[in-house]
């Protein structure tokens, strides 16, 4: 009786524990959504100022860009996944598709730094012009935070090799994968604003 009146109680601060970690990382989603909107925003105005120079129709390569989107769709999958064997406690295969899911990551990342470089070799470099500093700097951002999931990502894999699926685990996991899908939905704003109207307009 006392036992179980000692676990109640250690579990109820764990659990209100939990409760503010969530309700804070959806603080921090939405903070990172509203500097995200002021960069699309940014980029609406800006994306018109080539000063003379290329514009998005002779700079993009739509079929690499495209290739770049569905390597991250598919790292979303994967995430997905790795979740559903997470949450059925299959240790081997949670491991197994966020390894993929890394895989997956670090390529659109070395796909989008190769764009970067591209561009910067041609003498189309963030300083060239107005469009291309917002373009930069949007893209760039959304980059940063892919290499950031990425190192969260190697982590959490260390720690369920070592730890397991405890709970404290899951929830970090659970969190990272809320991250991740958060950066996919953004990347297709991007993919859809920038390439796609880029390109049309």
């Amino acid at each position: 009786m006392n036992e179980t009146l000692t676990a109640t109680h250690e579990a109820r601060p764990m659990n209100e524990e939990n409760g503010k970690t969530i309700f804070g990382f959806w603080i921090y989603l939405m903070t990172d959504l509203i500097m995200f909107a002021a960069l699309f925003a940014t980029y609406a105005v800006l994306h018109d100022n080539t000063f003379g120079g290329p514009g998005p129709e002779q700079l993009f390569d739509l079929n690499g860009v495209l290739f770049e989107t569905l390597v991250l769709l598919t790292s979303s999958f994967t995430c997905g996944l790795a979740m559903l064997a997470a949450r059925n406690g299959n240790k081997n295969q949670t491991m197994g598709w966020f390894i993929a899911t890394f895989v997956l990551g670090t390529g659109f990342l070395a796909l989008e730094a190769a764009e970067f470089v591209r561009l910067i070799a041609s003498g189309s470099g963030p300083q060239a012009s107005a469009f291309l500093s917002a373009f930069f700097t949007l893209v760039g951002t959304h980059g940063l935070h892919i290499m950031v999931g990425l190192l969260w990502m190697f982590v959490s894999l260390v720690q369920i090799k070592r730890k397991g699926l405890t709970p404290f685990v899951n929830s970090k996991l659970s969190r990272l994968a809320l991250f991740w899908h958060f950066l996919d939905l953004v990347w297709i704003f991007i993919f859809t604003i920038v390439y796609l109207m880029g390109i049309a307009i």
